[in-house]
């Protein structure tokens, strides 16, 4: 608790009280930092040139280990952080709400929290967007013609969308599920993996005897 306190003061200073409601609540630190950025740059009508901003420094983060390890060091001087991230910002031509954003989390000494502070903007866009994500697990990689399949089905009868809500669905590999598959729409989950069933089989058979 100590850290929210004494983590975001300054940063609520420079973006205040930008009156925006963001598309979902955030509760964990990188989500109150994320949170604040978007509601700064929804006043700014600038979330579109901000979310490709943030699309580059991520890229940056993952291209270069030496520039990632630098930002997330706990030992180096803030000062150097600050005064890097003015670099690569006026290098790529930053839009000034992503400029001041990561000048105060620098200022904050919260930049090793980059990459977690990106990710939970994205969730936060990819609401602004009305995007609901699906997760299709499988015991092999499914082709794209199947998941779009599975979107389809899903979309049918507007139970797990509302009007302007769009599934964007992915596929993840897990082996061990033996065949079918496990979907998760939001917070729920549509179990229709072998192992389930036959969890279900063997629990069944066991109270049989």
């Amino acid at each position: 608790m100590n850290s929210l306190r004494t983590g975001l003061p300054k940063l609520a200073r420079g973006f205040a009280s930008a009156a925006v409601q963001a598309p979902i609540q955030m509760h964990s630190l990188e989500g109150r930092y994320a949170t604040a950025l978007f509601t700064a740059a929804s006043k700014a009508k600038s979330l579109t040139a901000v979310e490709t901003d943030l699309r580059a420094f991520n890229a940056s983060l993952h291209a270069d280990a030496e520039f990632r390890a630098f930002i997330e060091s706990p030992v180096v001087d803030t000062k150097y952080k600050t005064q890097a991230v003015k670099a690569v910002a006026a290098k790529k031509n930053f839009n000034a709400t992503t400029t001041n954003f990561f000048t105060l989390l620098a200022e904050n000494g919260r930049l090793d929290m980059s990459v977690a502070v990106l990710e939970s903007f994205g969730q936060l866009m990819s609401a602004h967007r009305g995007e609901i994500p699906v997760v299709v697990t499988s015991s092999q990689p499914l082709d794209t013609k199947t998941l779009n399949r599975v979107r389809d089905a899903l979309a049918k009868g507007g139970k797990f969308t509302a009007k302007n809500q769009t599934l964007i669905v992915s596929n993840k590999v897990n082996p061990s599920i033996l065949g079918g598959m496990i979907v998760e729409v939001g917070d729920q989950t549509i179990d229709m993996s072998v192992s389930s069933k036959m969890a279900k089989i063997e629990k069944a058979l066991a109270e049989s005897v």
